[in-house]
C-alpha cells in the first residue's frame, strides 16, 4: 500500500471502520506500515493525529500558552522568574505520551479481537494483498472485502533545490530531540500557522512564509486576524514570497534564498531549520495484477474505489475544507462483510 501507511489512524482501525466490523463478530485485520520520512522520522499505531497531528500539536501549544501566562503572571501579582524553555524536556514528554497512547490502540484491537499486522501491503488481486514487513518476510492475506483507509502525508516541493535534502515537514517537527531554533515555515496552511504560533510561544525566532493568501479555504477577514495576531506576538510573516533554493553552510545553517512576487526581487536568510507546510500528497495509485483498480463515480459526496462485485468501497484521499484527509465507506451489499482487510 505504498508509503501512505496509515491503516491504523481513526479511518481504519477506530470508530469509523475496523472496531465496529469487529464488534459485529466479524473477522478484521488491521495493516498498518509507516514508511519513514526523508529524515527518518517513524512511529507507532494511530495514524497523522495520534502520531504527528492534533496530540503532539496541542501539547506543544499548551506548552506555549503556559509560556505566555509566566509572562503575564507578574502583572498580576505573582513573582515568578521567566526561565527560558526546554525543547527537550517538552519533547521527551510529549513522545512518552504518543507511544502511550500507540500501546493502547494496540491493546484496543487485540481486546476486540482485531489481528494487526506491521507490514507494507500491496494488492495481489481483487480479494488478497501481500504484506512485507520491515525484515522483508512476505504475508498473504485475503478477505471478502478490502478498505483502504490510507490518510495522508506532508508534500516537499521537490522542484526546490535542497528542499527534501535539508527540509522537514510535520511528520518530523514533533520528533526532534533538539529545538528547531530559528525556524522558516512555508506555507499558509492551518498546519503552517499552528506550527509557527507554538514555535513562537515557546520562545523561537519564527517566520512564515506565505505565497498568496493565508487559510486559503477559511474565511479571509478571520484569516487575516490570525496573521496579525501572530505578528503582534512576534512571528514574522513575509507575504508574496515564494523559495527558490535551500543551502546548507559550513555552520550547518540553511541559507534560504526566495523571491518577492510582486517586484521579482531576490533576498536570502538563514535559519536553523526548514519547515515546509504546503499540503499533502495525492493518492496513489493501488495496482492490481491485471491493472489499477477502476473508479466508478459513487454516491454523491463520494468518490469509489470497488474492492470486488458488491464490496465495501473507500476513497483513500477527500480534501475536506480545510484540507484534512476523510475516508467515506459504503456498502453496497446489504449484509455486513464476513471478513475485512484495512
Amino acid at each position: 500500500m505504498e508509503k501512505f501507511g496509515e491503516r491504523g489512524g481513526p479511518g481504519g482501525q477506530g470508530p469509523v471502520c475496523g472496531v465496529p466490523a469487529a464488534q459485529l463478530g466479524k473477522k478484521v485485520a488491521v495493516l498498518d506500515y509507516v514508511e519513514p520520512s526523508p529524515r527518518g522520522t517513524r512511529w507507532g499505531l494511530g495514524g497523522t493525529c495520534v502520531n504527528v497531528g492534533c496530540i503532539p500539536k496541542k501539547l506543544m501549544h499548551q506548552a506555549a500558552l503556559l509560556g505566555g501566562m509566566i509572562r503575564d503572571a507578574p502583572h498580576y501579582g505573582w513573582a515568578v522568574a521567566q526561565a527560558p524553555h526546554d525543547w527537550a524536556t517538552l519533547a521527551d514528554a510529549v513522545q512518552n505520551h504518543v507511544k502511550s497512547l500507540n500501546w493502547g490502540h494496540r491493546v484496543q484491537l487485540q481486546d476486540r479481537k482485531v489481528k494487526y499486522f506491521n507490514v507494507k501491503a500491496s494488492f495481489v488481486n481483487a480479494h488478497t494483498v501481500c504484506g512485507v514487513s520491515k525484515g522483508g518476510e512476505e504475508t498473504l492475506l485475503s478477505a471478502e472485502h478490502i478498505v483502504i483507509a490510507t490518510g495522508g502525508r506532508p508534500r516537499y516541493p521537490t522542484h526546490i533545490e535542497g528542499a527534501l535534502e535539508y527540509g522537514i515537514t510535520s511528520d518530523d517537527l514533533f520528533w526532534l530531540k533538539e529545538a528547531p531554533g530559528k525556524t522558516l515555515v512555508v506555507g499558509a496552511s492551518y498546519v503552517a500557522l499552528e506550527c509557527a504560533g507554538f514555535l513562537t510561544g515557546l520562545g523561537l525566532d519564527t517566520t512564515v512564509m506565505i505565497r498568496s493568501v493565508p487559510l486559503r479555504a477559511f474565511d479571509q477577514q478571520m484569516a487575516s486576524l490570525v496573521t496579525e495576531h501572530m505578528a503582534s506576538h512576534g512571528t514574522r510573516v513575509l507575504r508574496g514570497c515564494a523559495p527558490e533554493r535551500v543551502e546548507k553552510l559550513p555552520d550547518r545553517q540553511l541559507r534560504v534564498t526566495w523571491v518577492d512576487l510582486a517586484s521579482d526581487r531576490k533576498d536570502v536568510g538563514t535559519f536553523d531549520t526548514v519547515l515546509w507546510a504546503i499540503g499533502g500528497c495525492p493518492p496513489p495509485a493501488w495496482p492490481l495484477a491485471s491493472g489499477p483498480l477502476p473508479a466508478p463515480p459513487g454516491p454523491s459526496g463520494s468518490s469509489l474505489r470497488p474492492d470486488g462485485p458488491g464490496g465495501l468501497h473507500a476513497r483513500p484521499w477527500e480534501p475536506s475544507p480545510t484540507g484534512s484527509p476523510f475516508c467515506f465507506l459504503y456498502f453496497q451489499n446489504e449484509r455486513p462483510p464476513d471478513s475485512l482487510l484495512v
